[in-house]
């Protein structure tokens, strides 16, 4: 099998336990073969949980879940130095938490105090804790998989700007329709009798030499300049149309530039294709910049969401 072939194997049998939700899934393969962190953000019981697990089983991979809470420490989560005593002499030994693991799900991420937050900013973007000053590698494959849910539920903390930046693509998660419902139910009936599927799982290689194969995925100089111009509309929306202007606040950080480049590349060759287009550009920027625009107050006020400025933003920035 080729590289693209067992990507989509993998992405068929995460479809098989995920029902109604082929964009988010969509959307985890990118963020693993992109080599970025994802944030997922819906209600309770819109198995976010659930397509992080199936990813974790499908793959050949080891998997960890830690469950975000207000009384969650640091070191729950980065390992700790221990004290042991042999042959008479105190040594301390560092054990491992459970971030160190291929697939880590960050469950209900924003239910934790900052400092929680910020122990593990380092291992997001530098791929290693550092603990007693020494300094732990993560494995070759690593990415984290948080979820949350909407701020406006009891007992959350607001994730902070440094930290959202380091997610690579926010995905929201909505409800499904009525036949997906149905669906999902049946889906549940058969696993409760043992229906389960027994494939190997896919290699931890294909993912490696699926991320060579998209290194080599072309941008040529008119979908770079469109990824410039997007991020720069954030930035600069006065250039483009006034009621933008009024609803943002603070553009995207050259992470969405960079963002926007690995998702682009990623989704072209999902498609079957070595040269990325306008339109893959088109299809993940939501995803990667929802989270990496600040809105006015104007735009609260109106009830205007990220999404929304969003669209406007593809629509009044032409690619040249």
């Amino acid at each position: 099998m080729t590289a693209l072939e067992t990507i989509s194997d993998l992405q068929a049998r995460m479809g098989e336990s995920i029902i109604g939700q082929q964009e988010v899934i969509e959307r985890l393969i990118i963020g693993l073969l992109a080599n970025g962190n994802i944030l997922m953000e819906g209600l309770p019981g819109l198995a976010k949980t659930r397509a992080v697990k199936s990813m974790a089983k499908a793959l050949e991979s080891e998997f960890s879940r830690i469950q975000f809470t207000p009384d969650l420490l640091p070191s729950d989560v980065t390992g700790t130095e221990v004290l042991h005593t042999e042959g008479g002499q105190n040594t301390f030994r560092f054990e491992a938490g459970p971030i160190f693991a291929n697939i880590v799900l960050a469950d209900e991420i924003n239910r934790a105090p900052a400092k929680v937050q910020a122990a593990l900013l380092e291992a997001m973007e530098e791929r290693q804790v550092t603990v007693a000053g020494t300094t732990h590698k993560l494995p070759d494959l690593f990415i984290v998989m948080a979820t949350q849910n909407p701020v406006e539920q009891e007992g959350t903390y607001p994730l902070p700007e440094a930290q959202m930046d380091r997610f690579l693509m926010h995905v929201y998660i909505d409800y499904g329709t009525e036949a997906d419902e149905a669906q999902v139910i049946r889906l549940v009936r058969g696993e409760e009798q043992g229906q389960a599927s027994s494939a190997d799982p896919v290699p931890q290689q294909a993912i490696f030499a699926a991320r060579e194969e998209i290194g080599r995925v072309k941008v040529n100089a008119v979908v770079e300049q469109y990824m410039v111009d997007l991020i720069f509309a954030t930035r600069y929306p006065e250039r483009y149309d006034e009621q933008l202007a009024r609803w943002l606040h603070v553009g995207a950080s050259p992470r969405g530039a960079i963002g926007l480049d690995r998702c682009a590349r990623a989704y072209a060759w999902l498609q079957g294709r070595d040269q990325v287009l306008p339109d893959d550009v088109k299809a993940i920027a939501h995803p990667v910049l929802r989270h990496r625009i600040t809105l006015s107050y104007e735009a609260n006020a109106d009830g205007v969401s990220a999404n929304t400025v969003l669209d406007e933003l593809l629509r009044h920035v032409a690619v040249a």
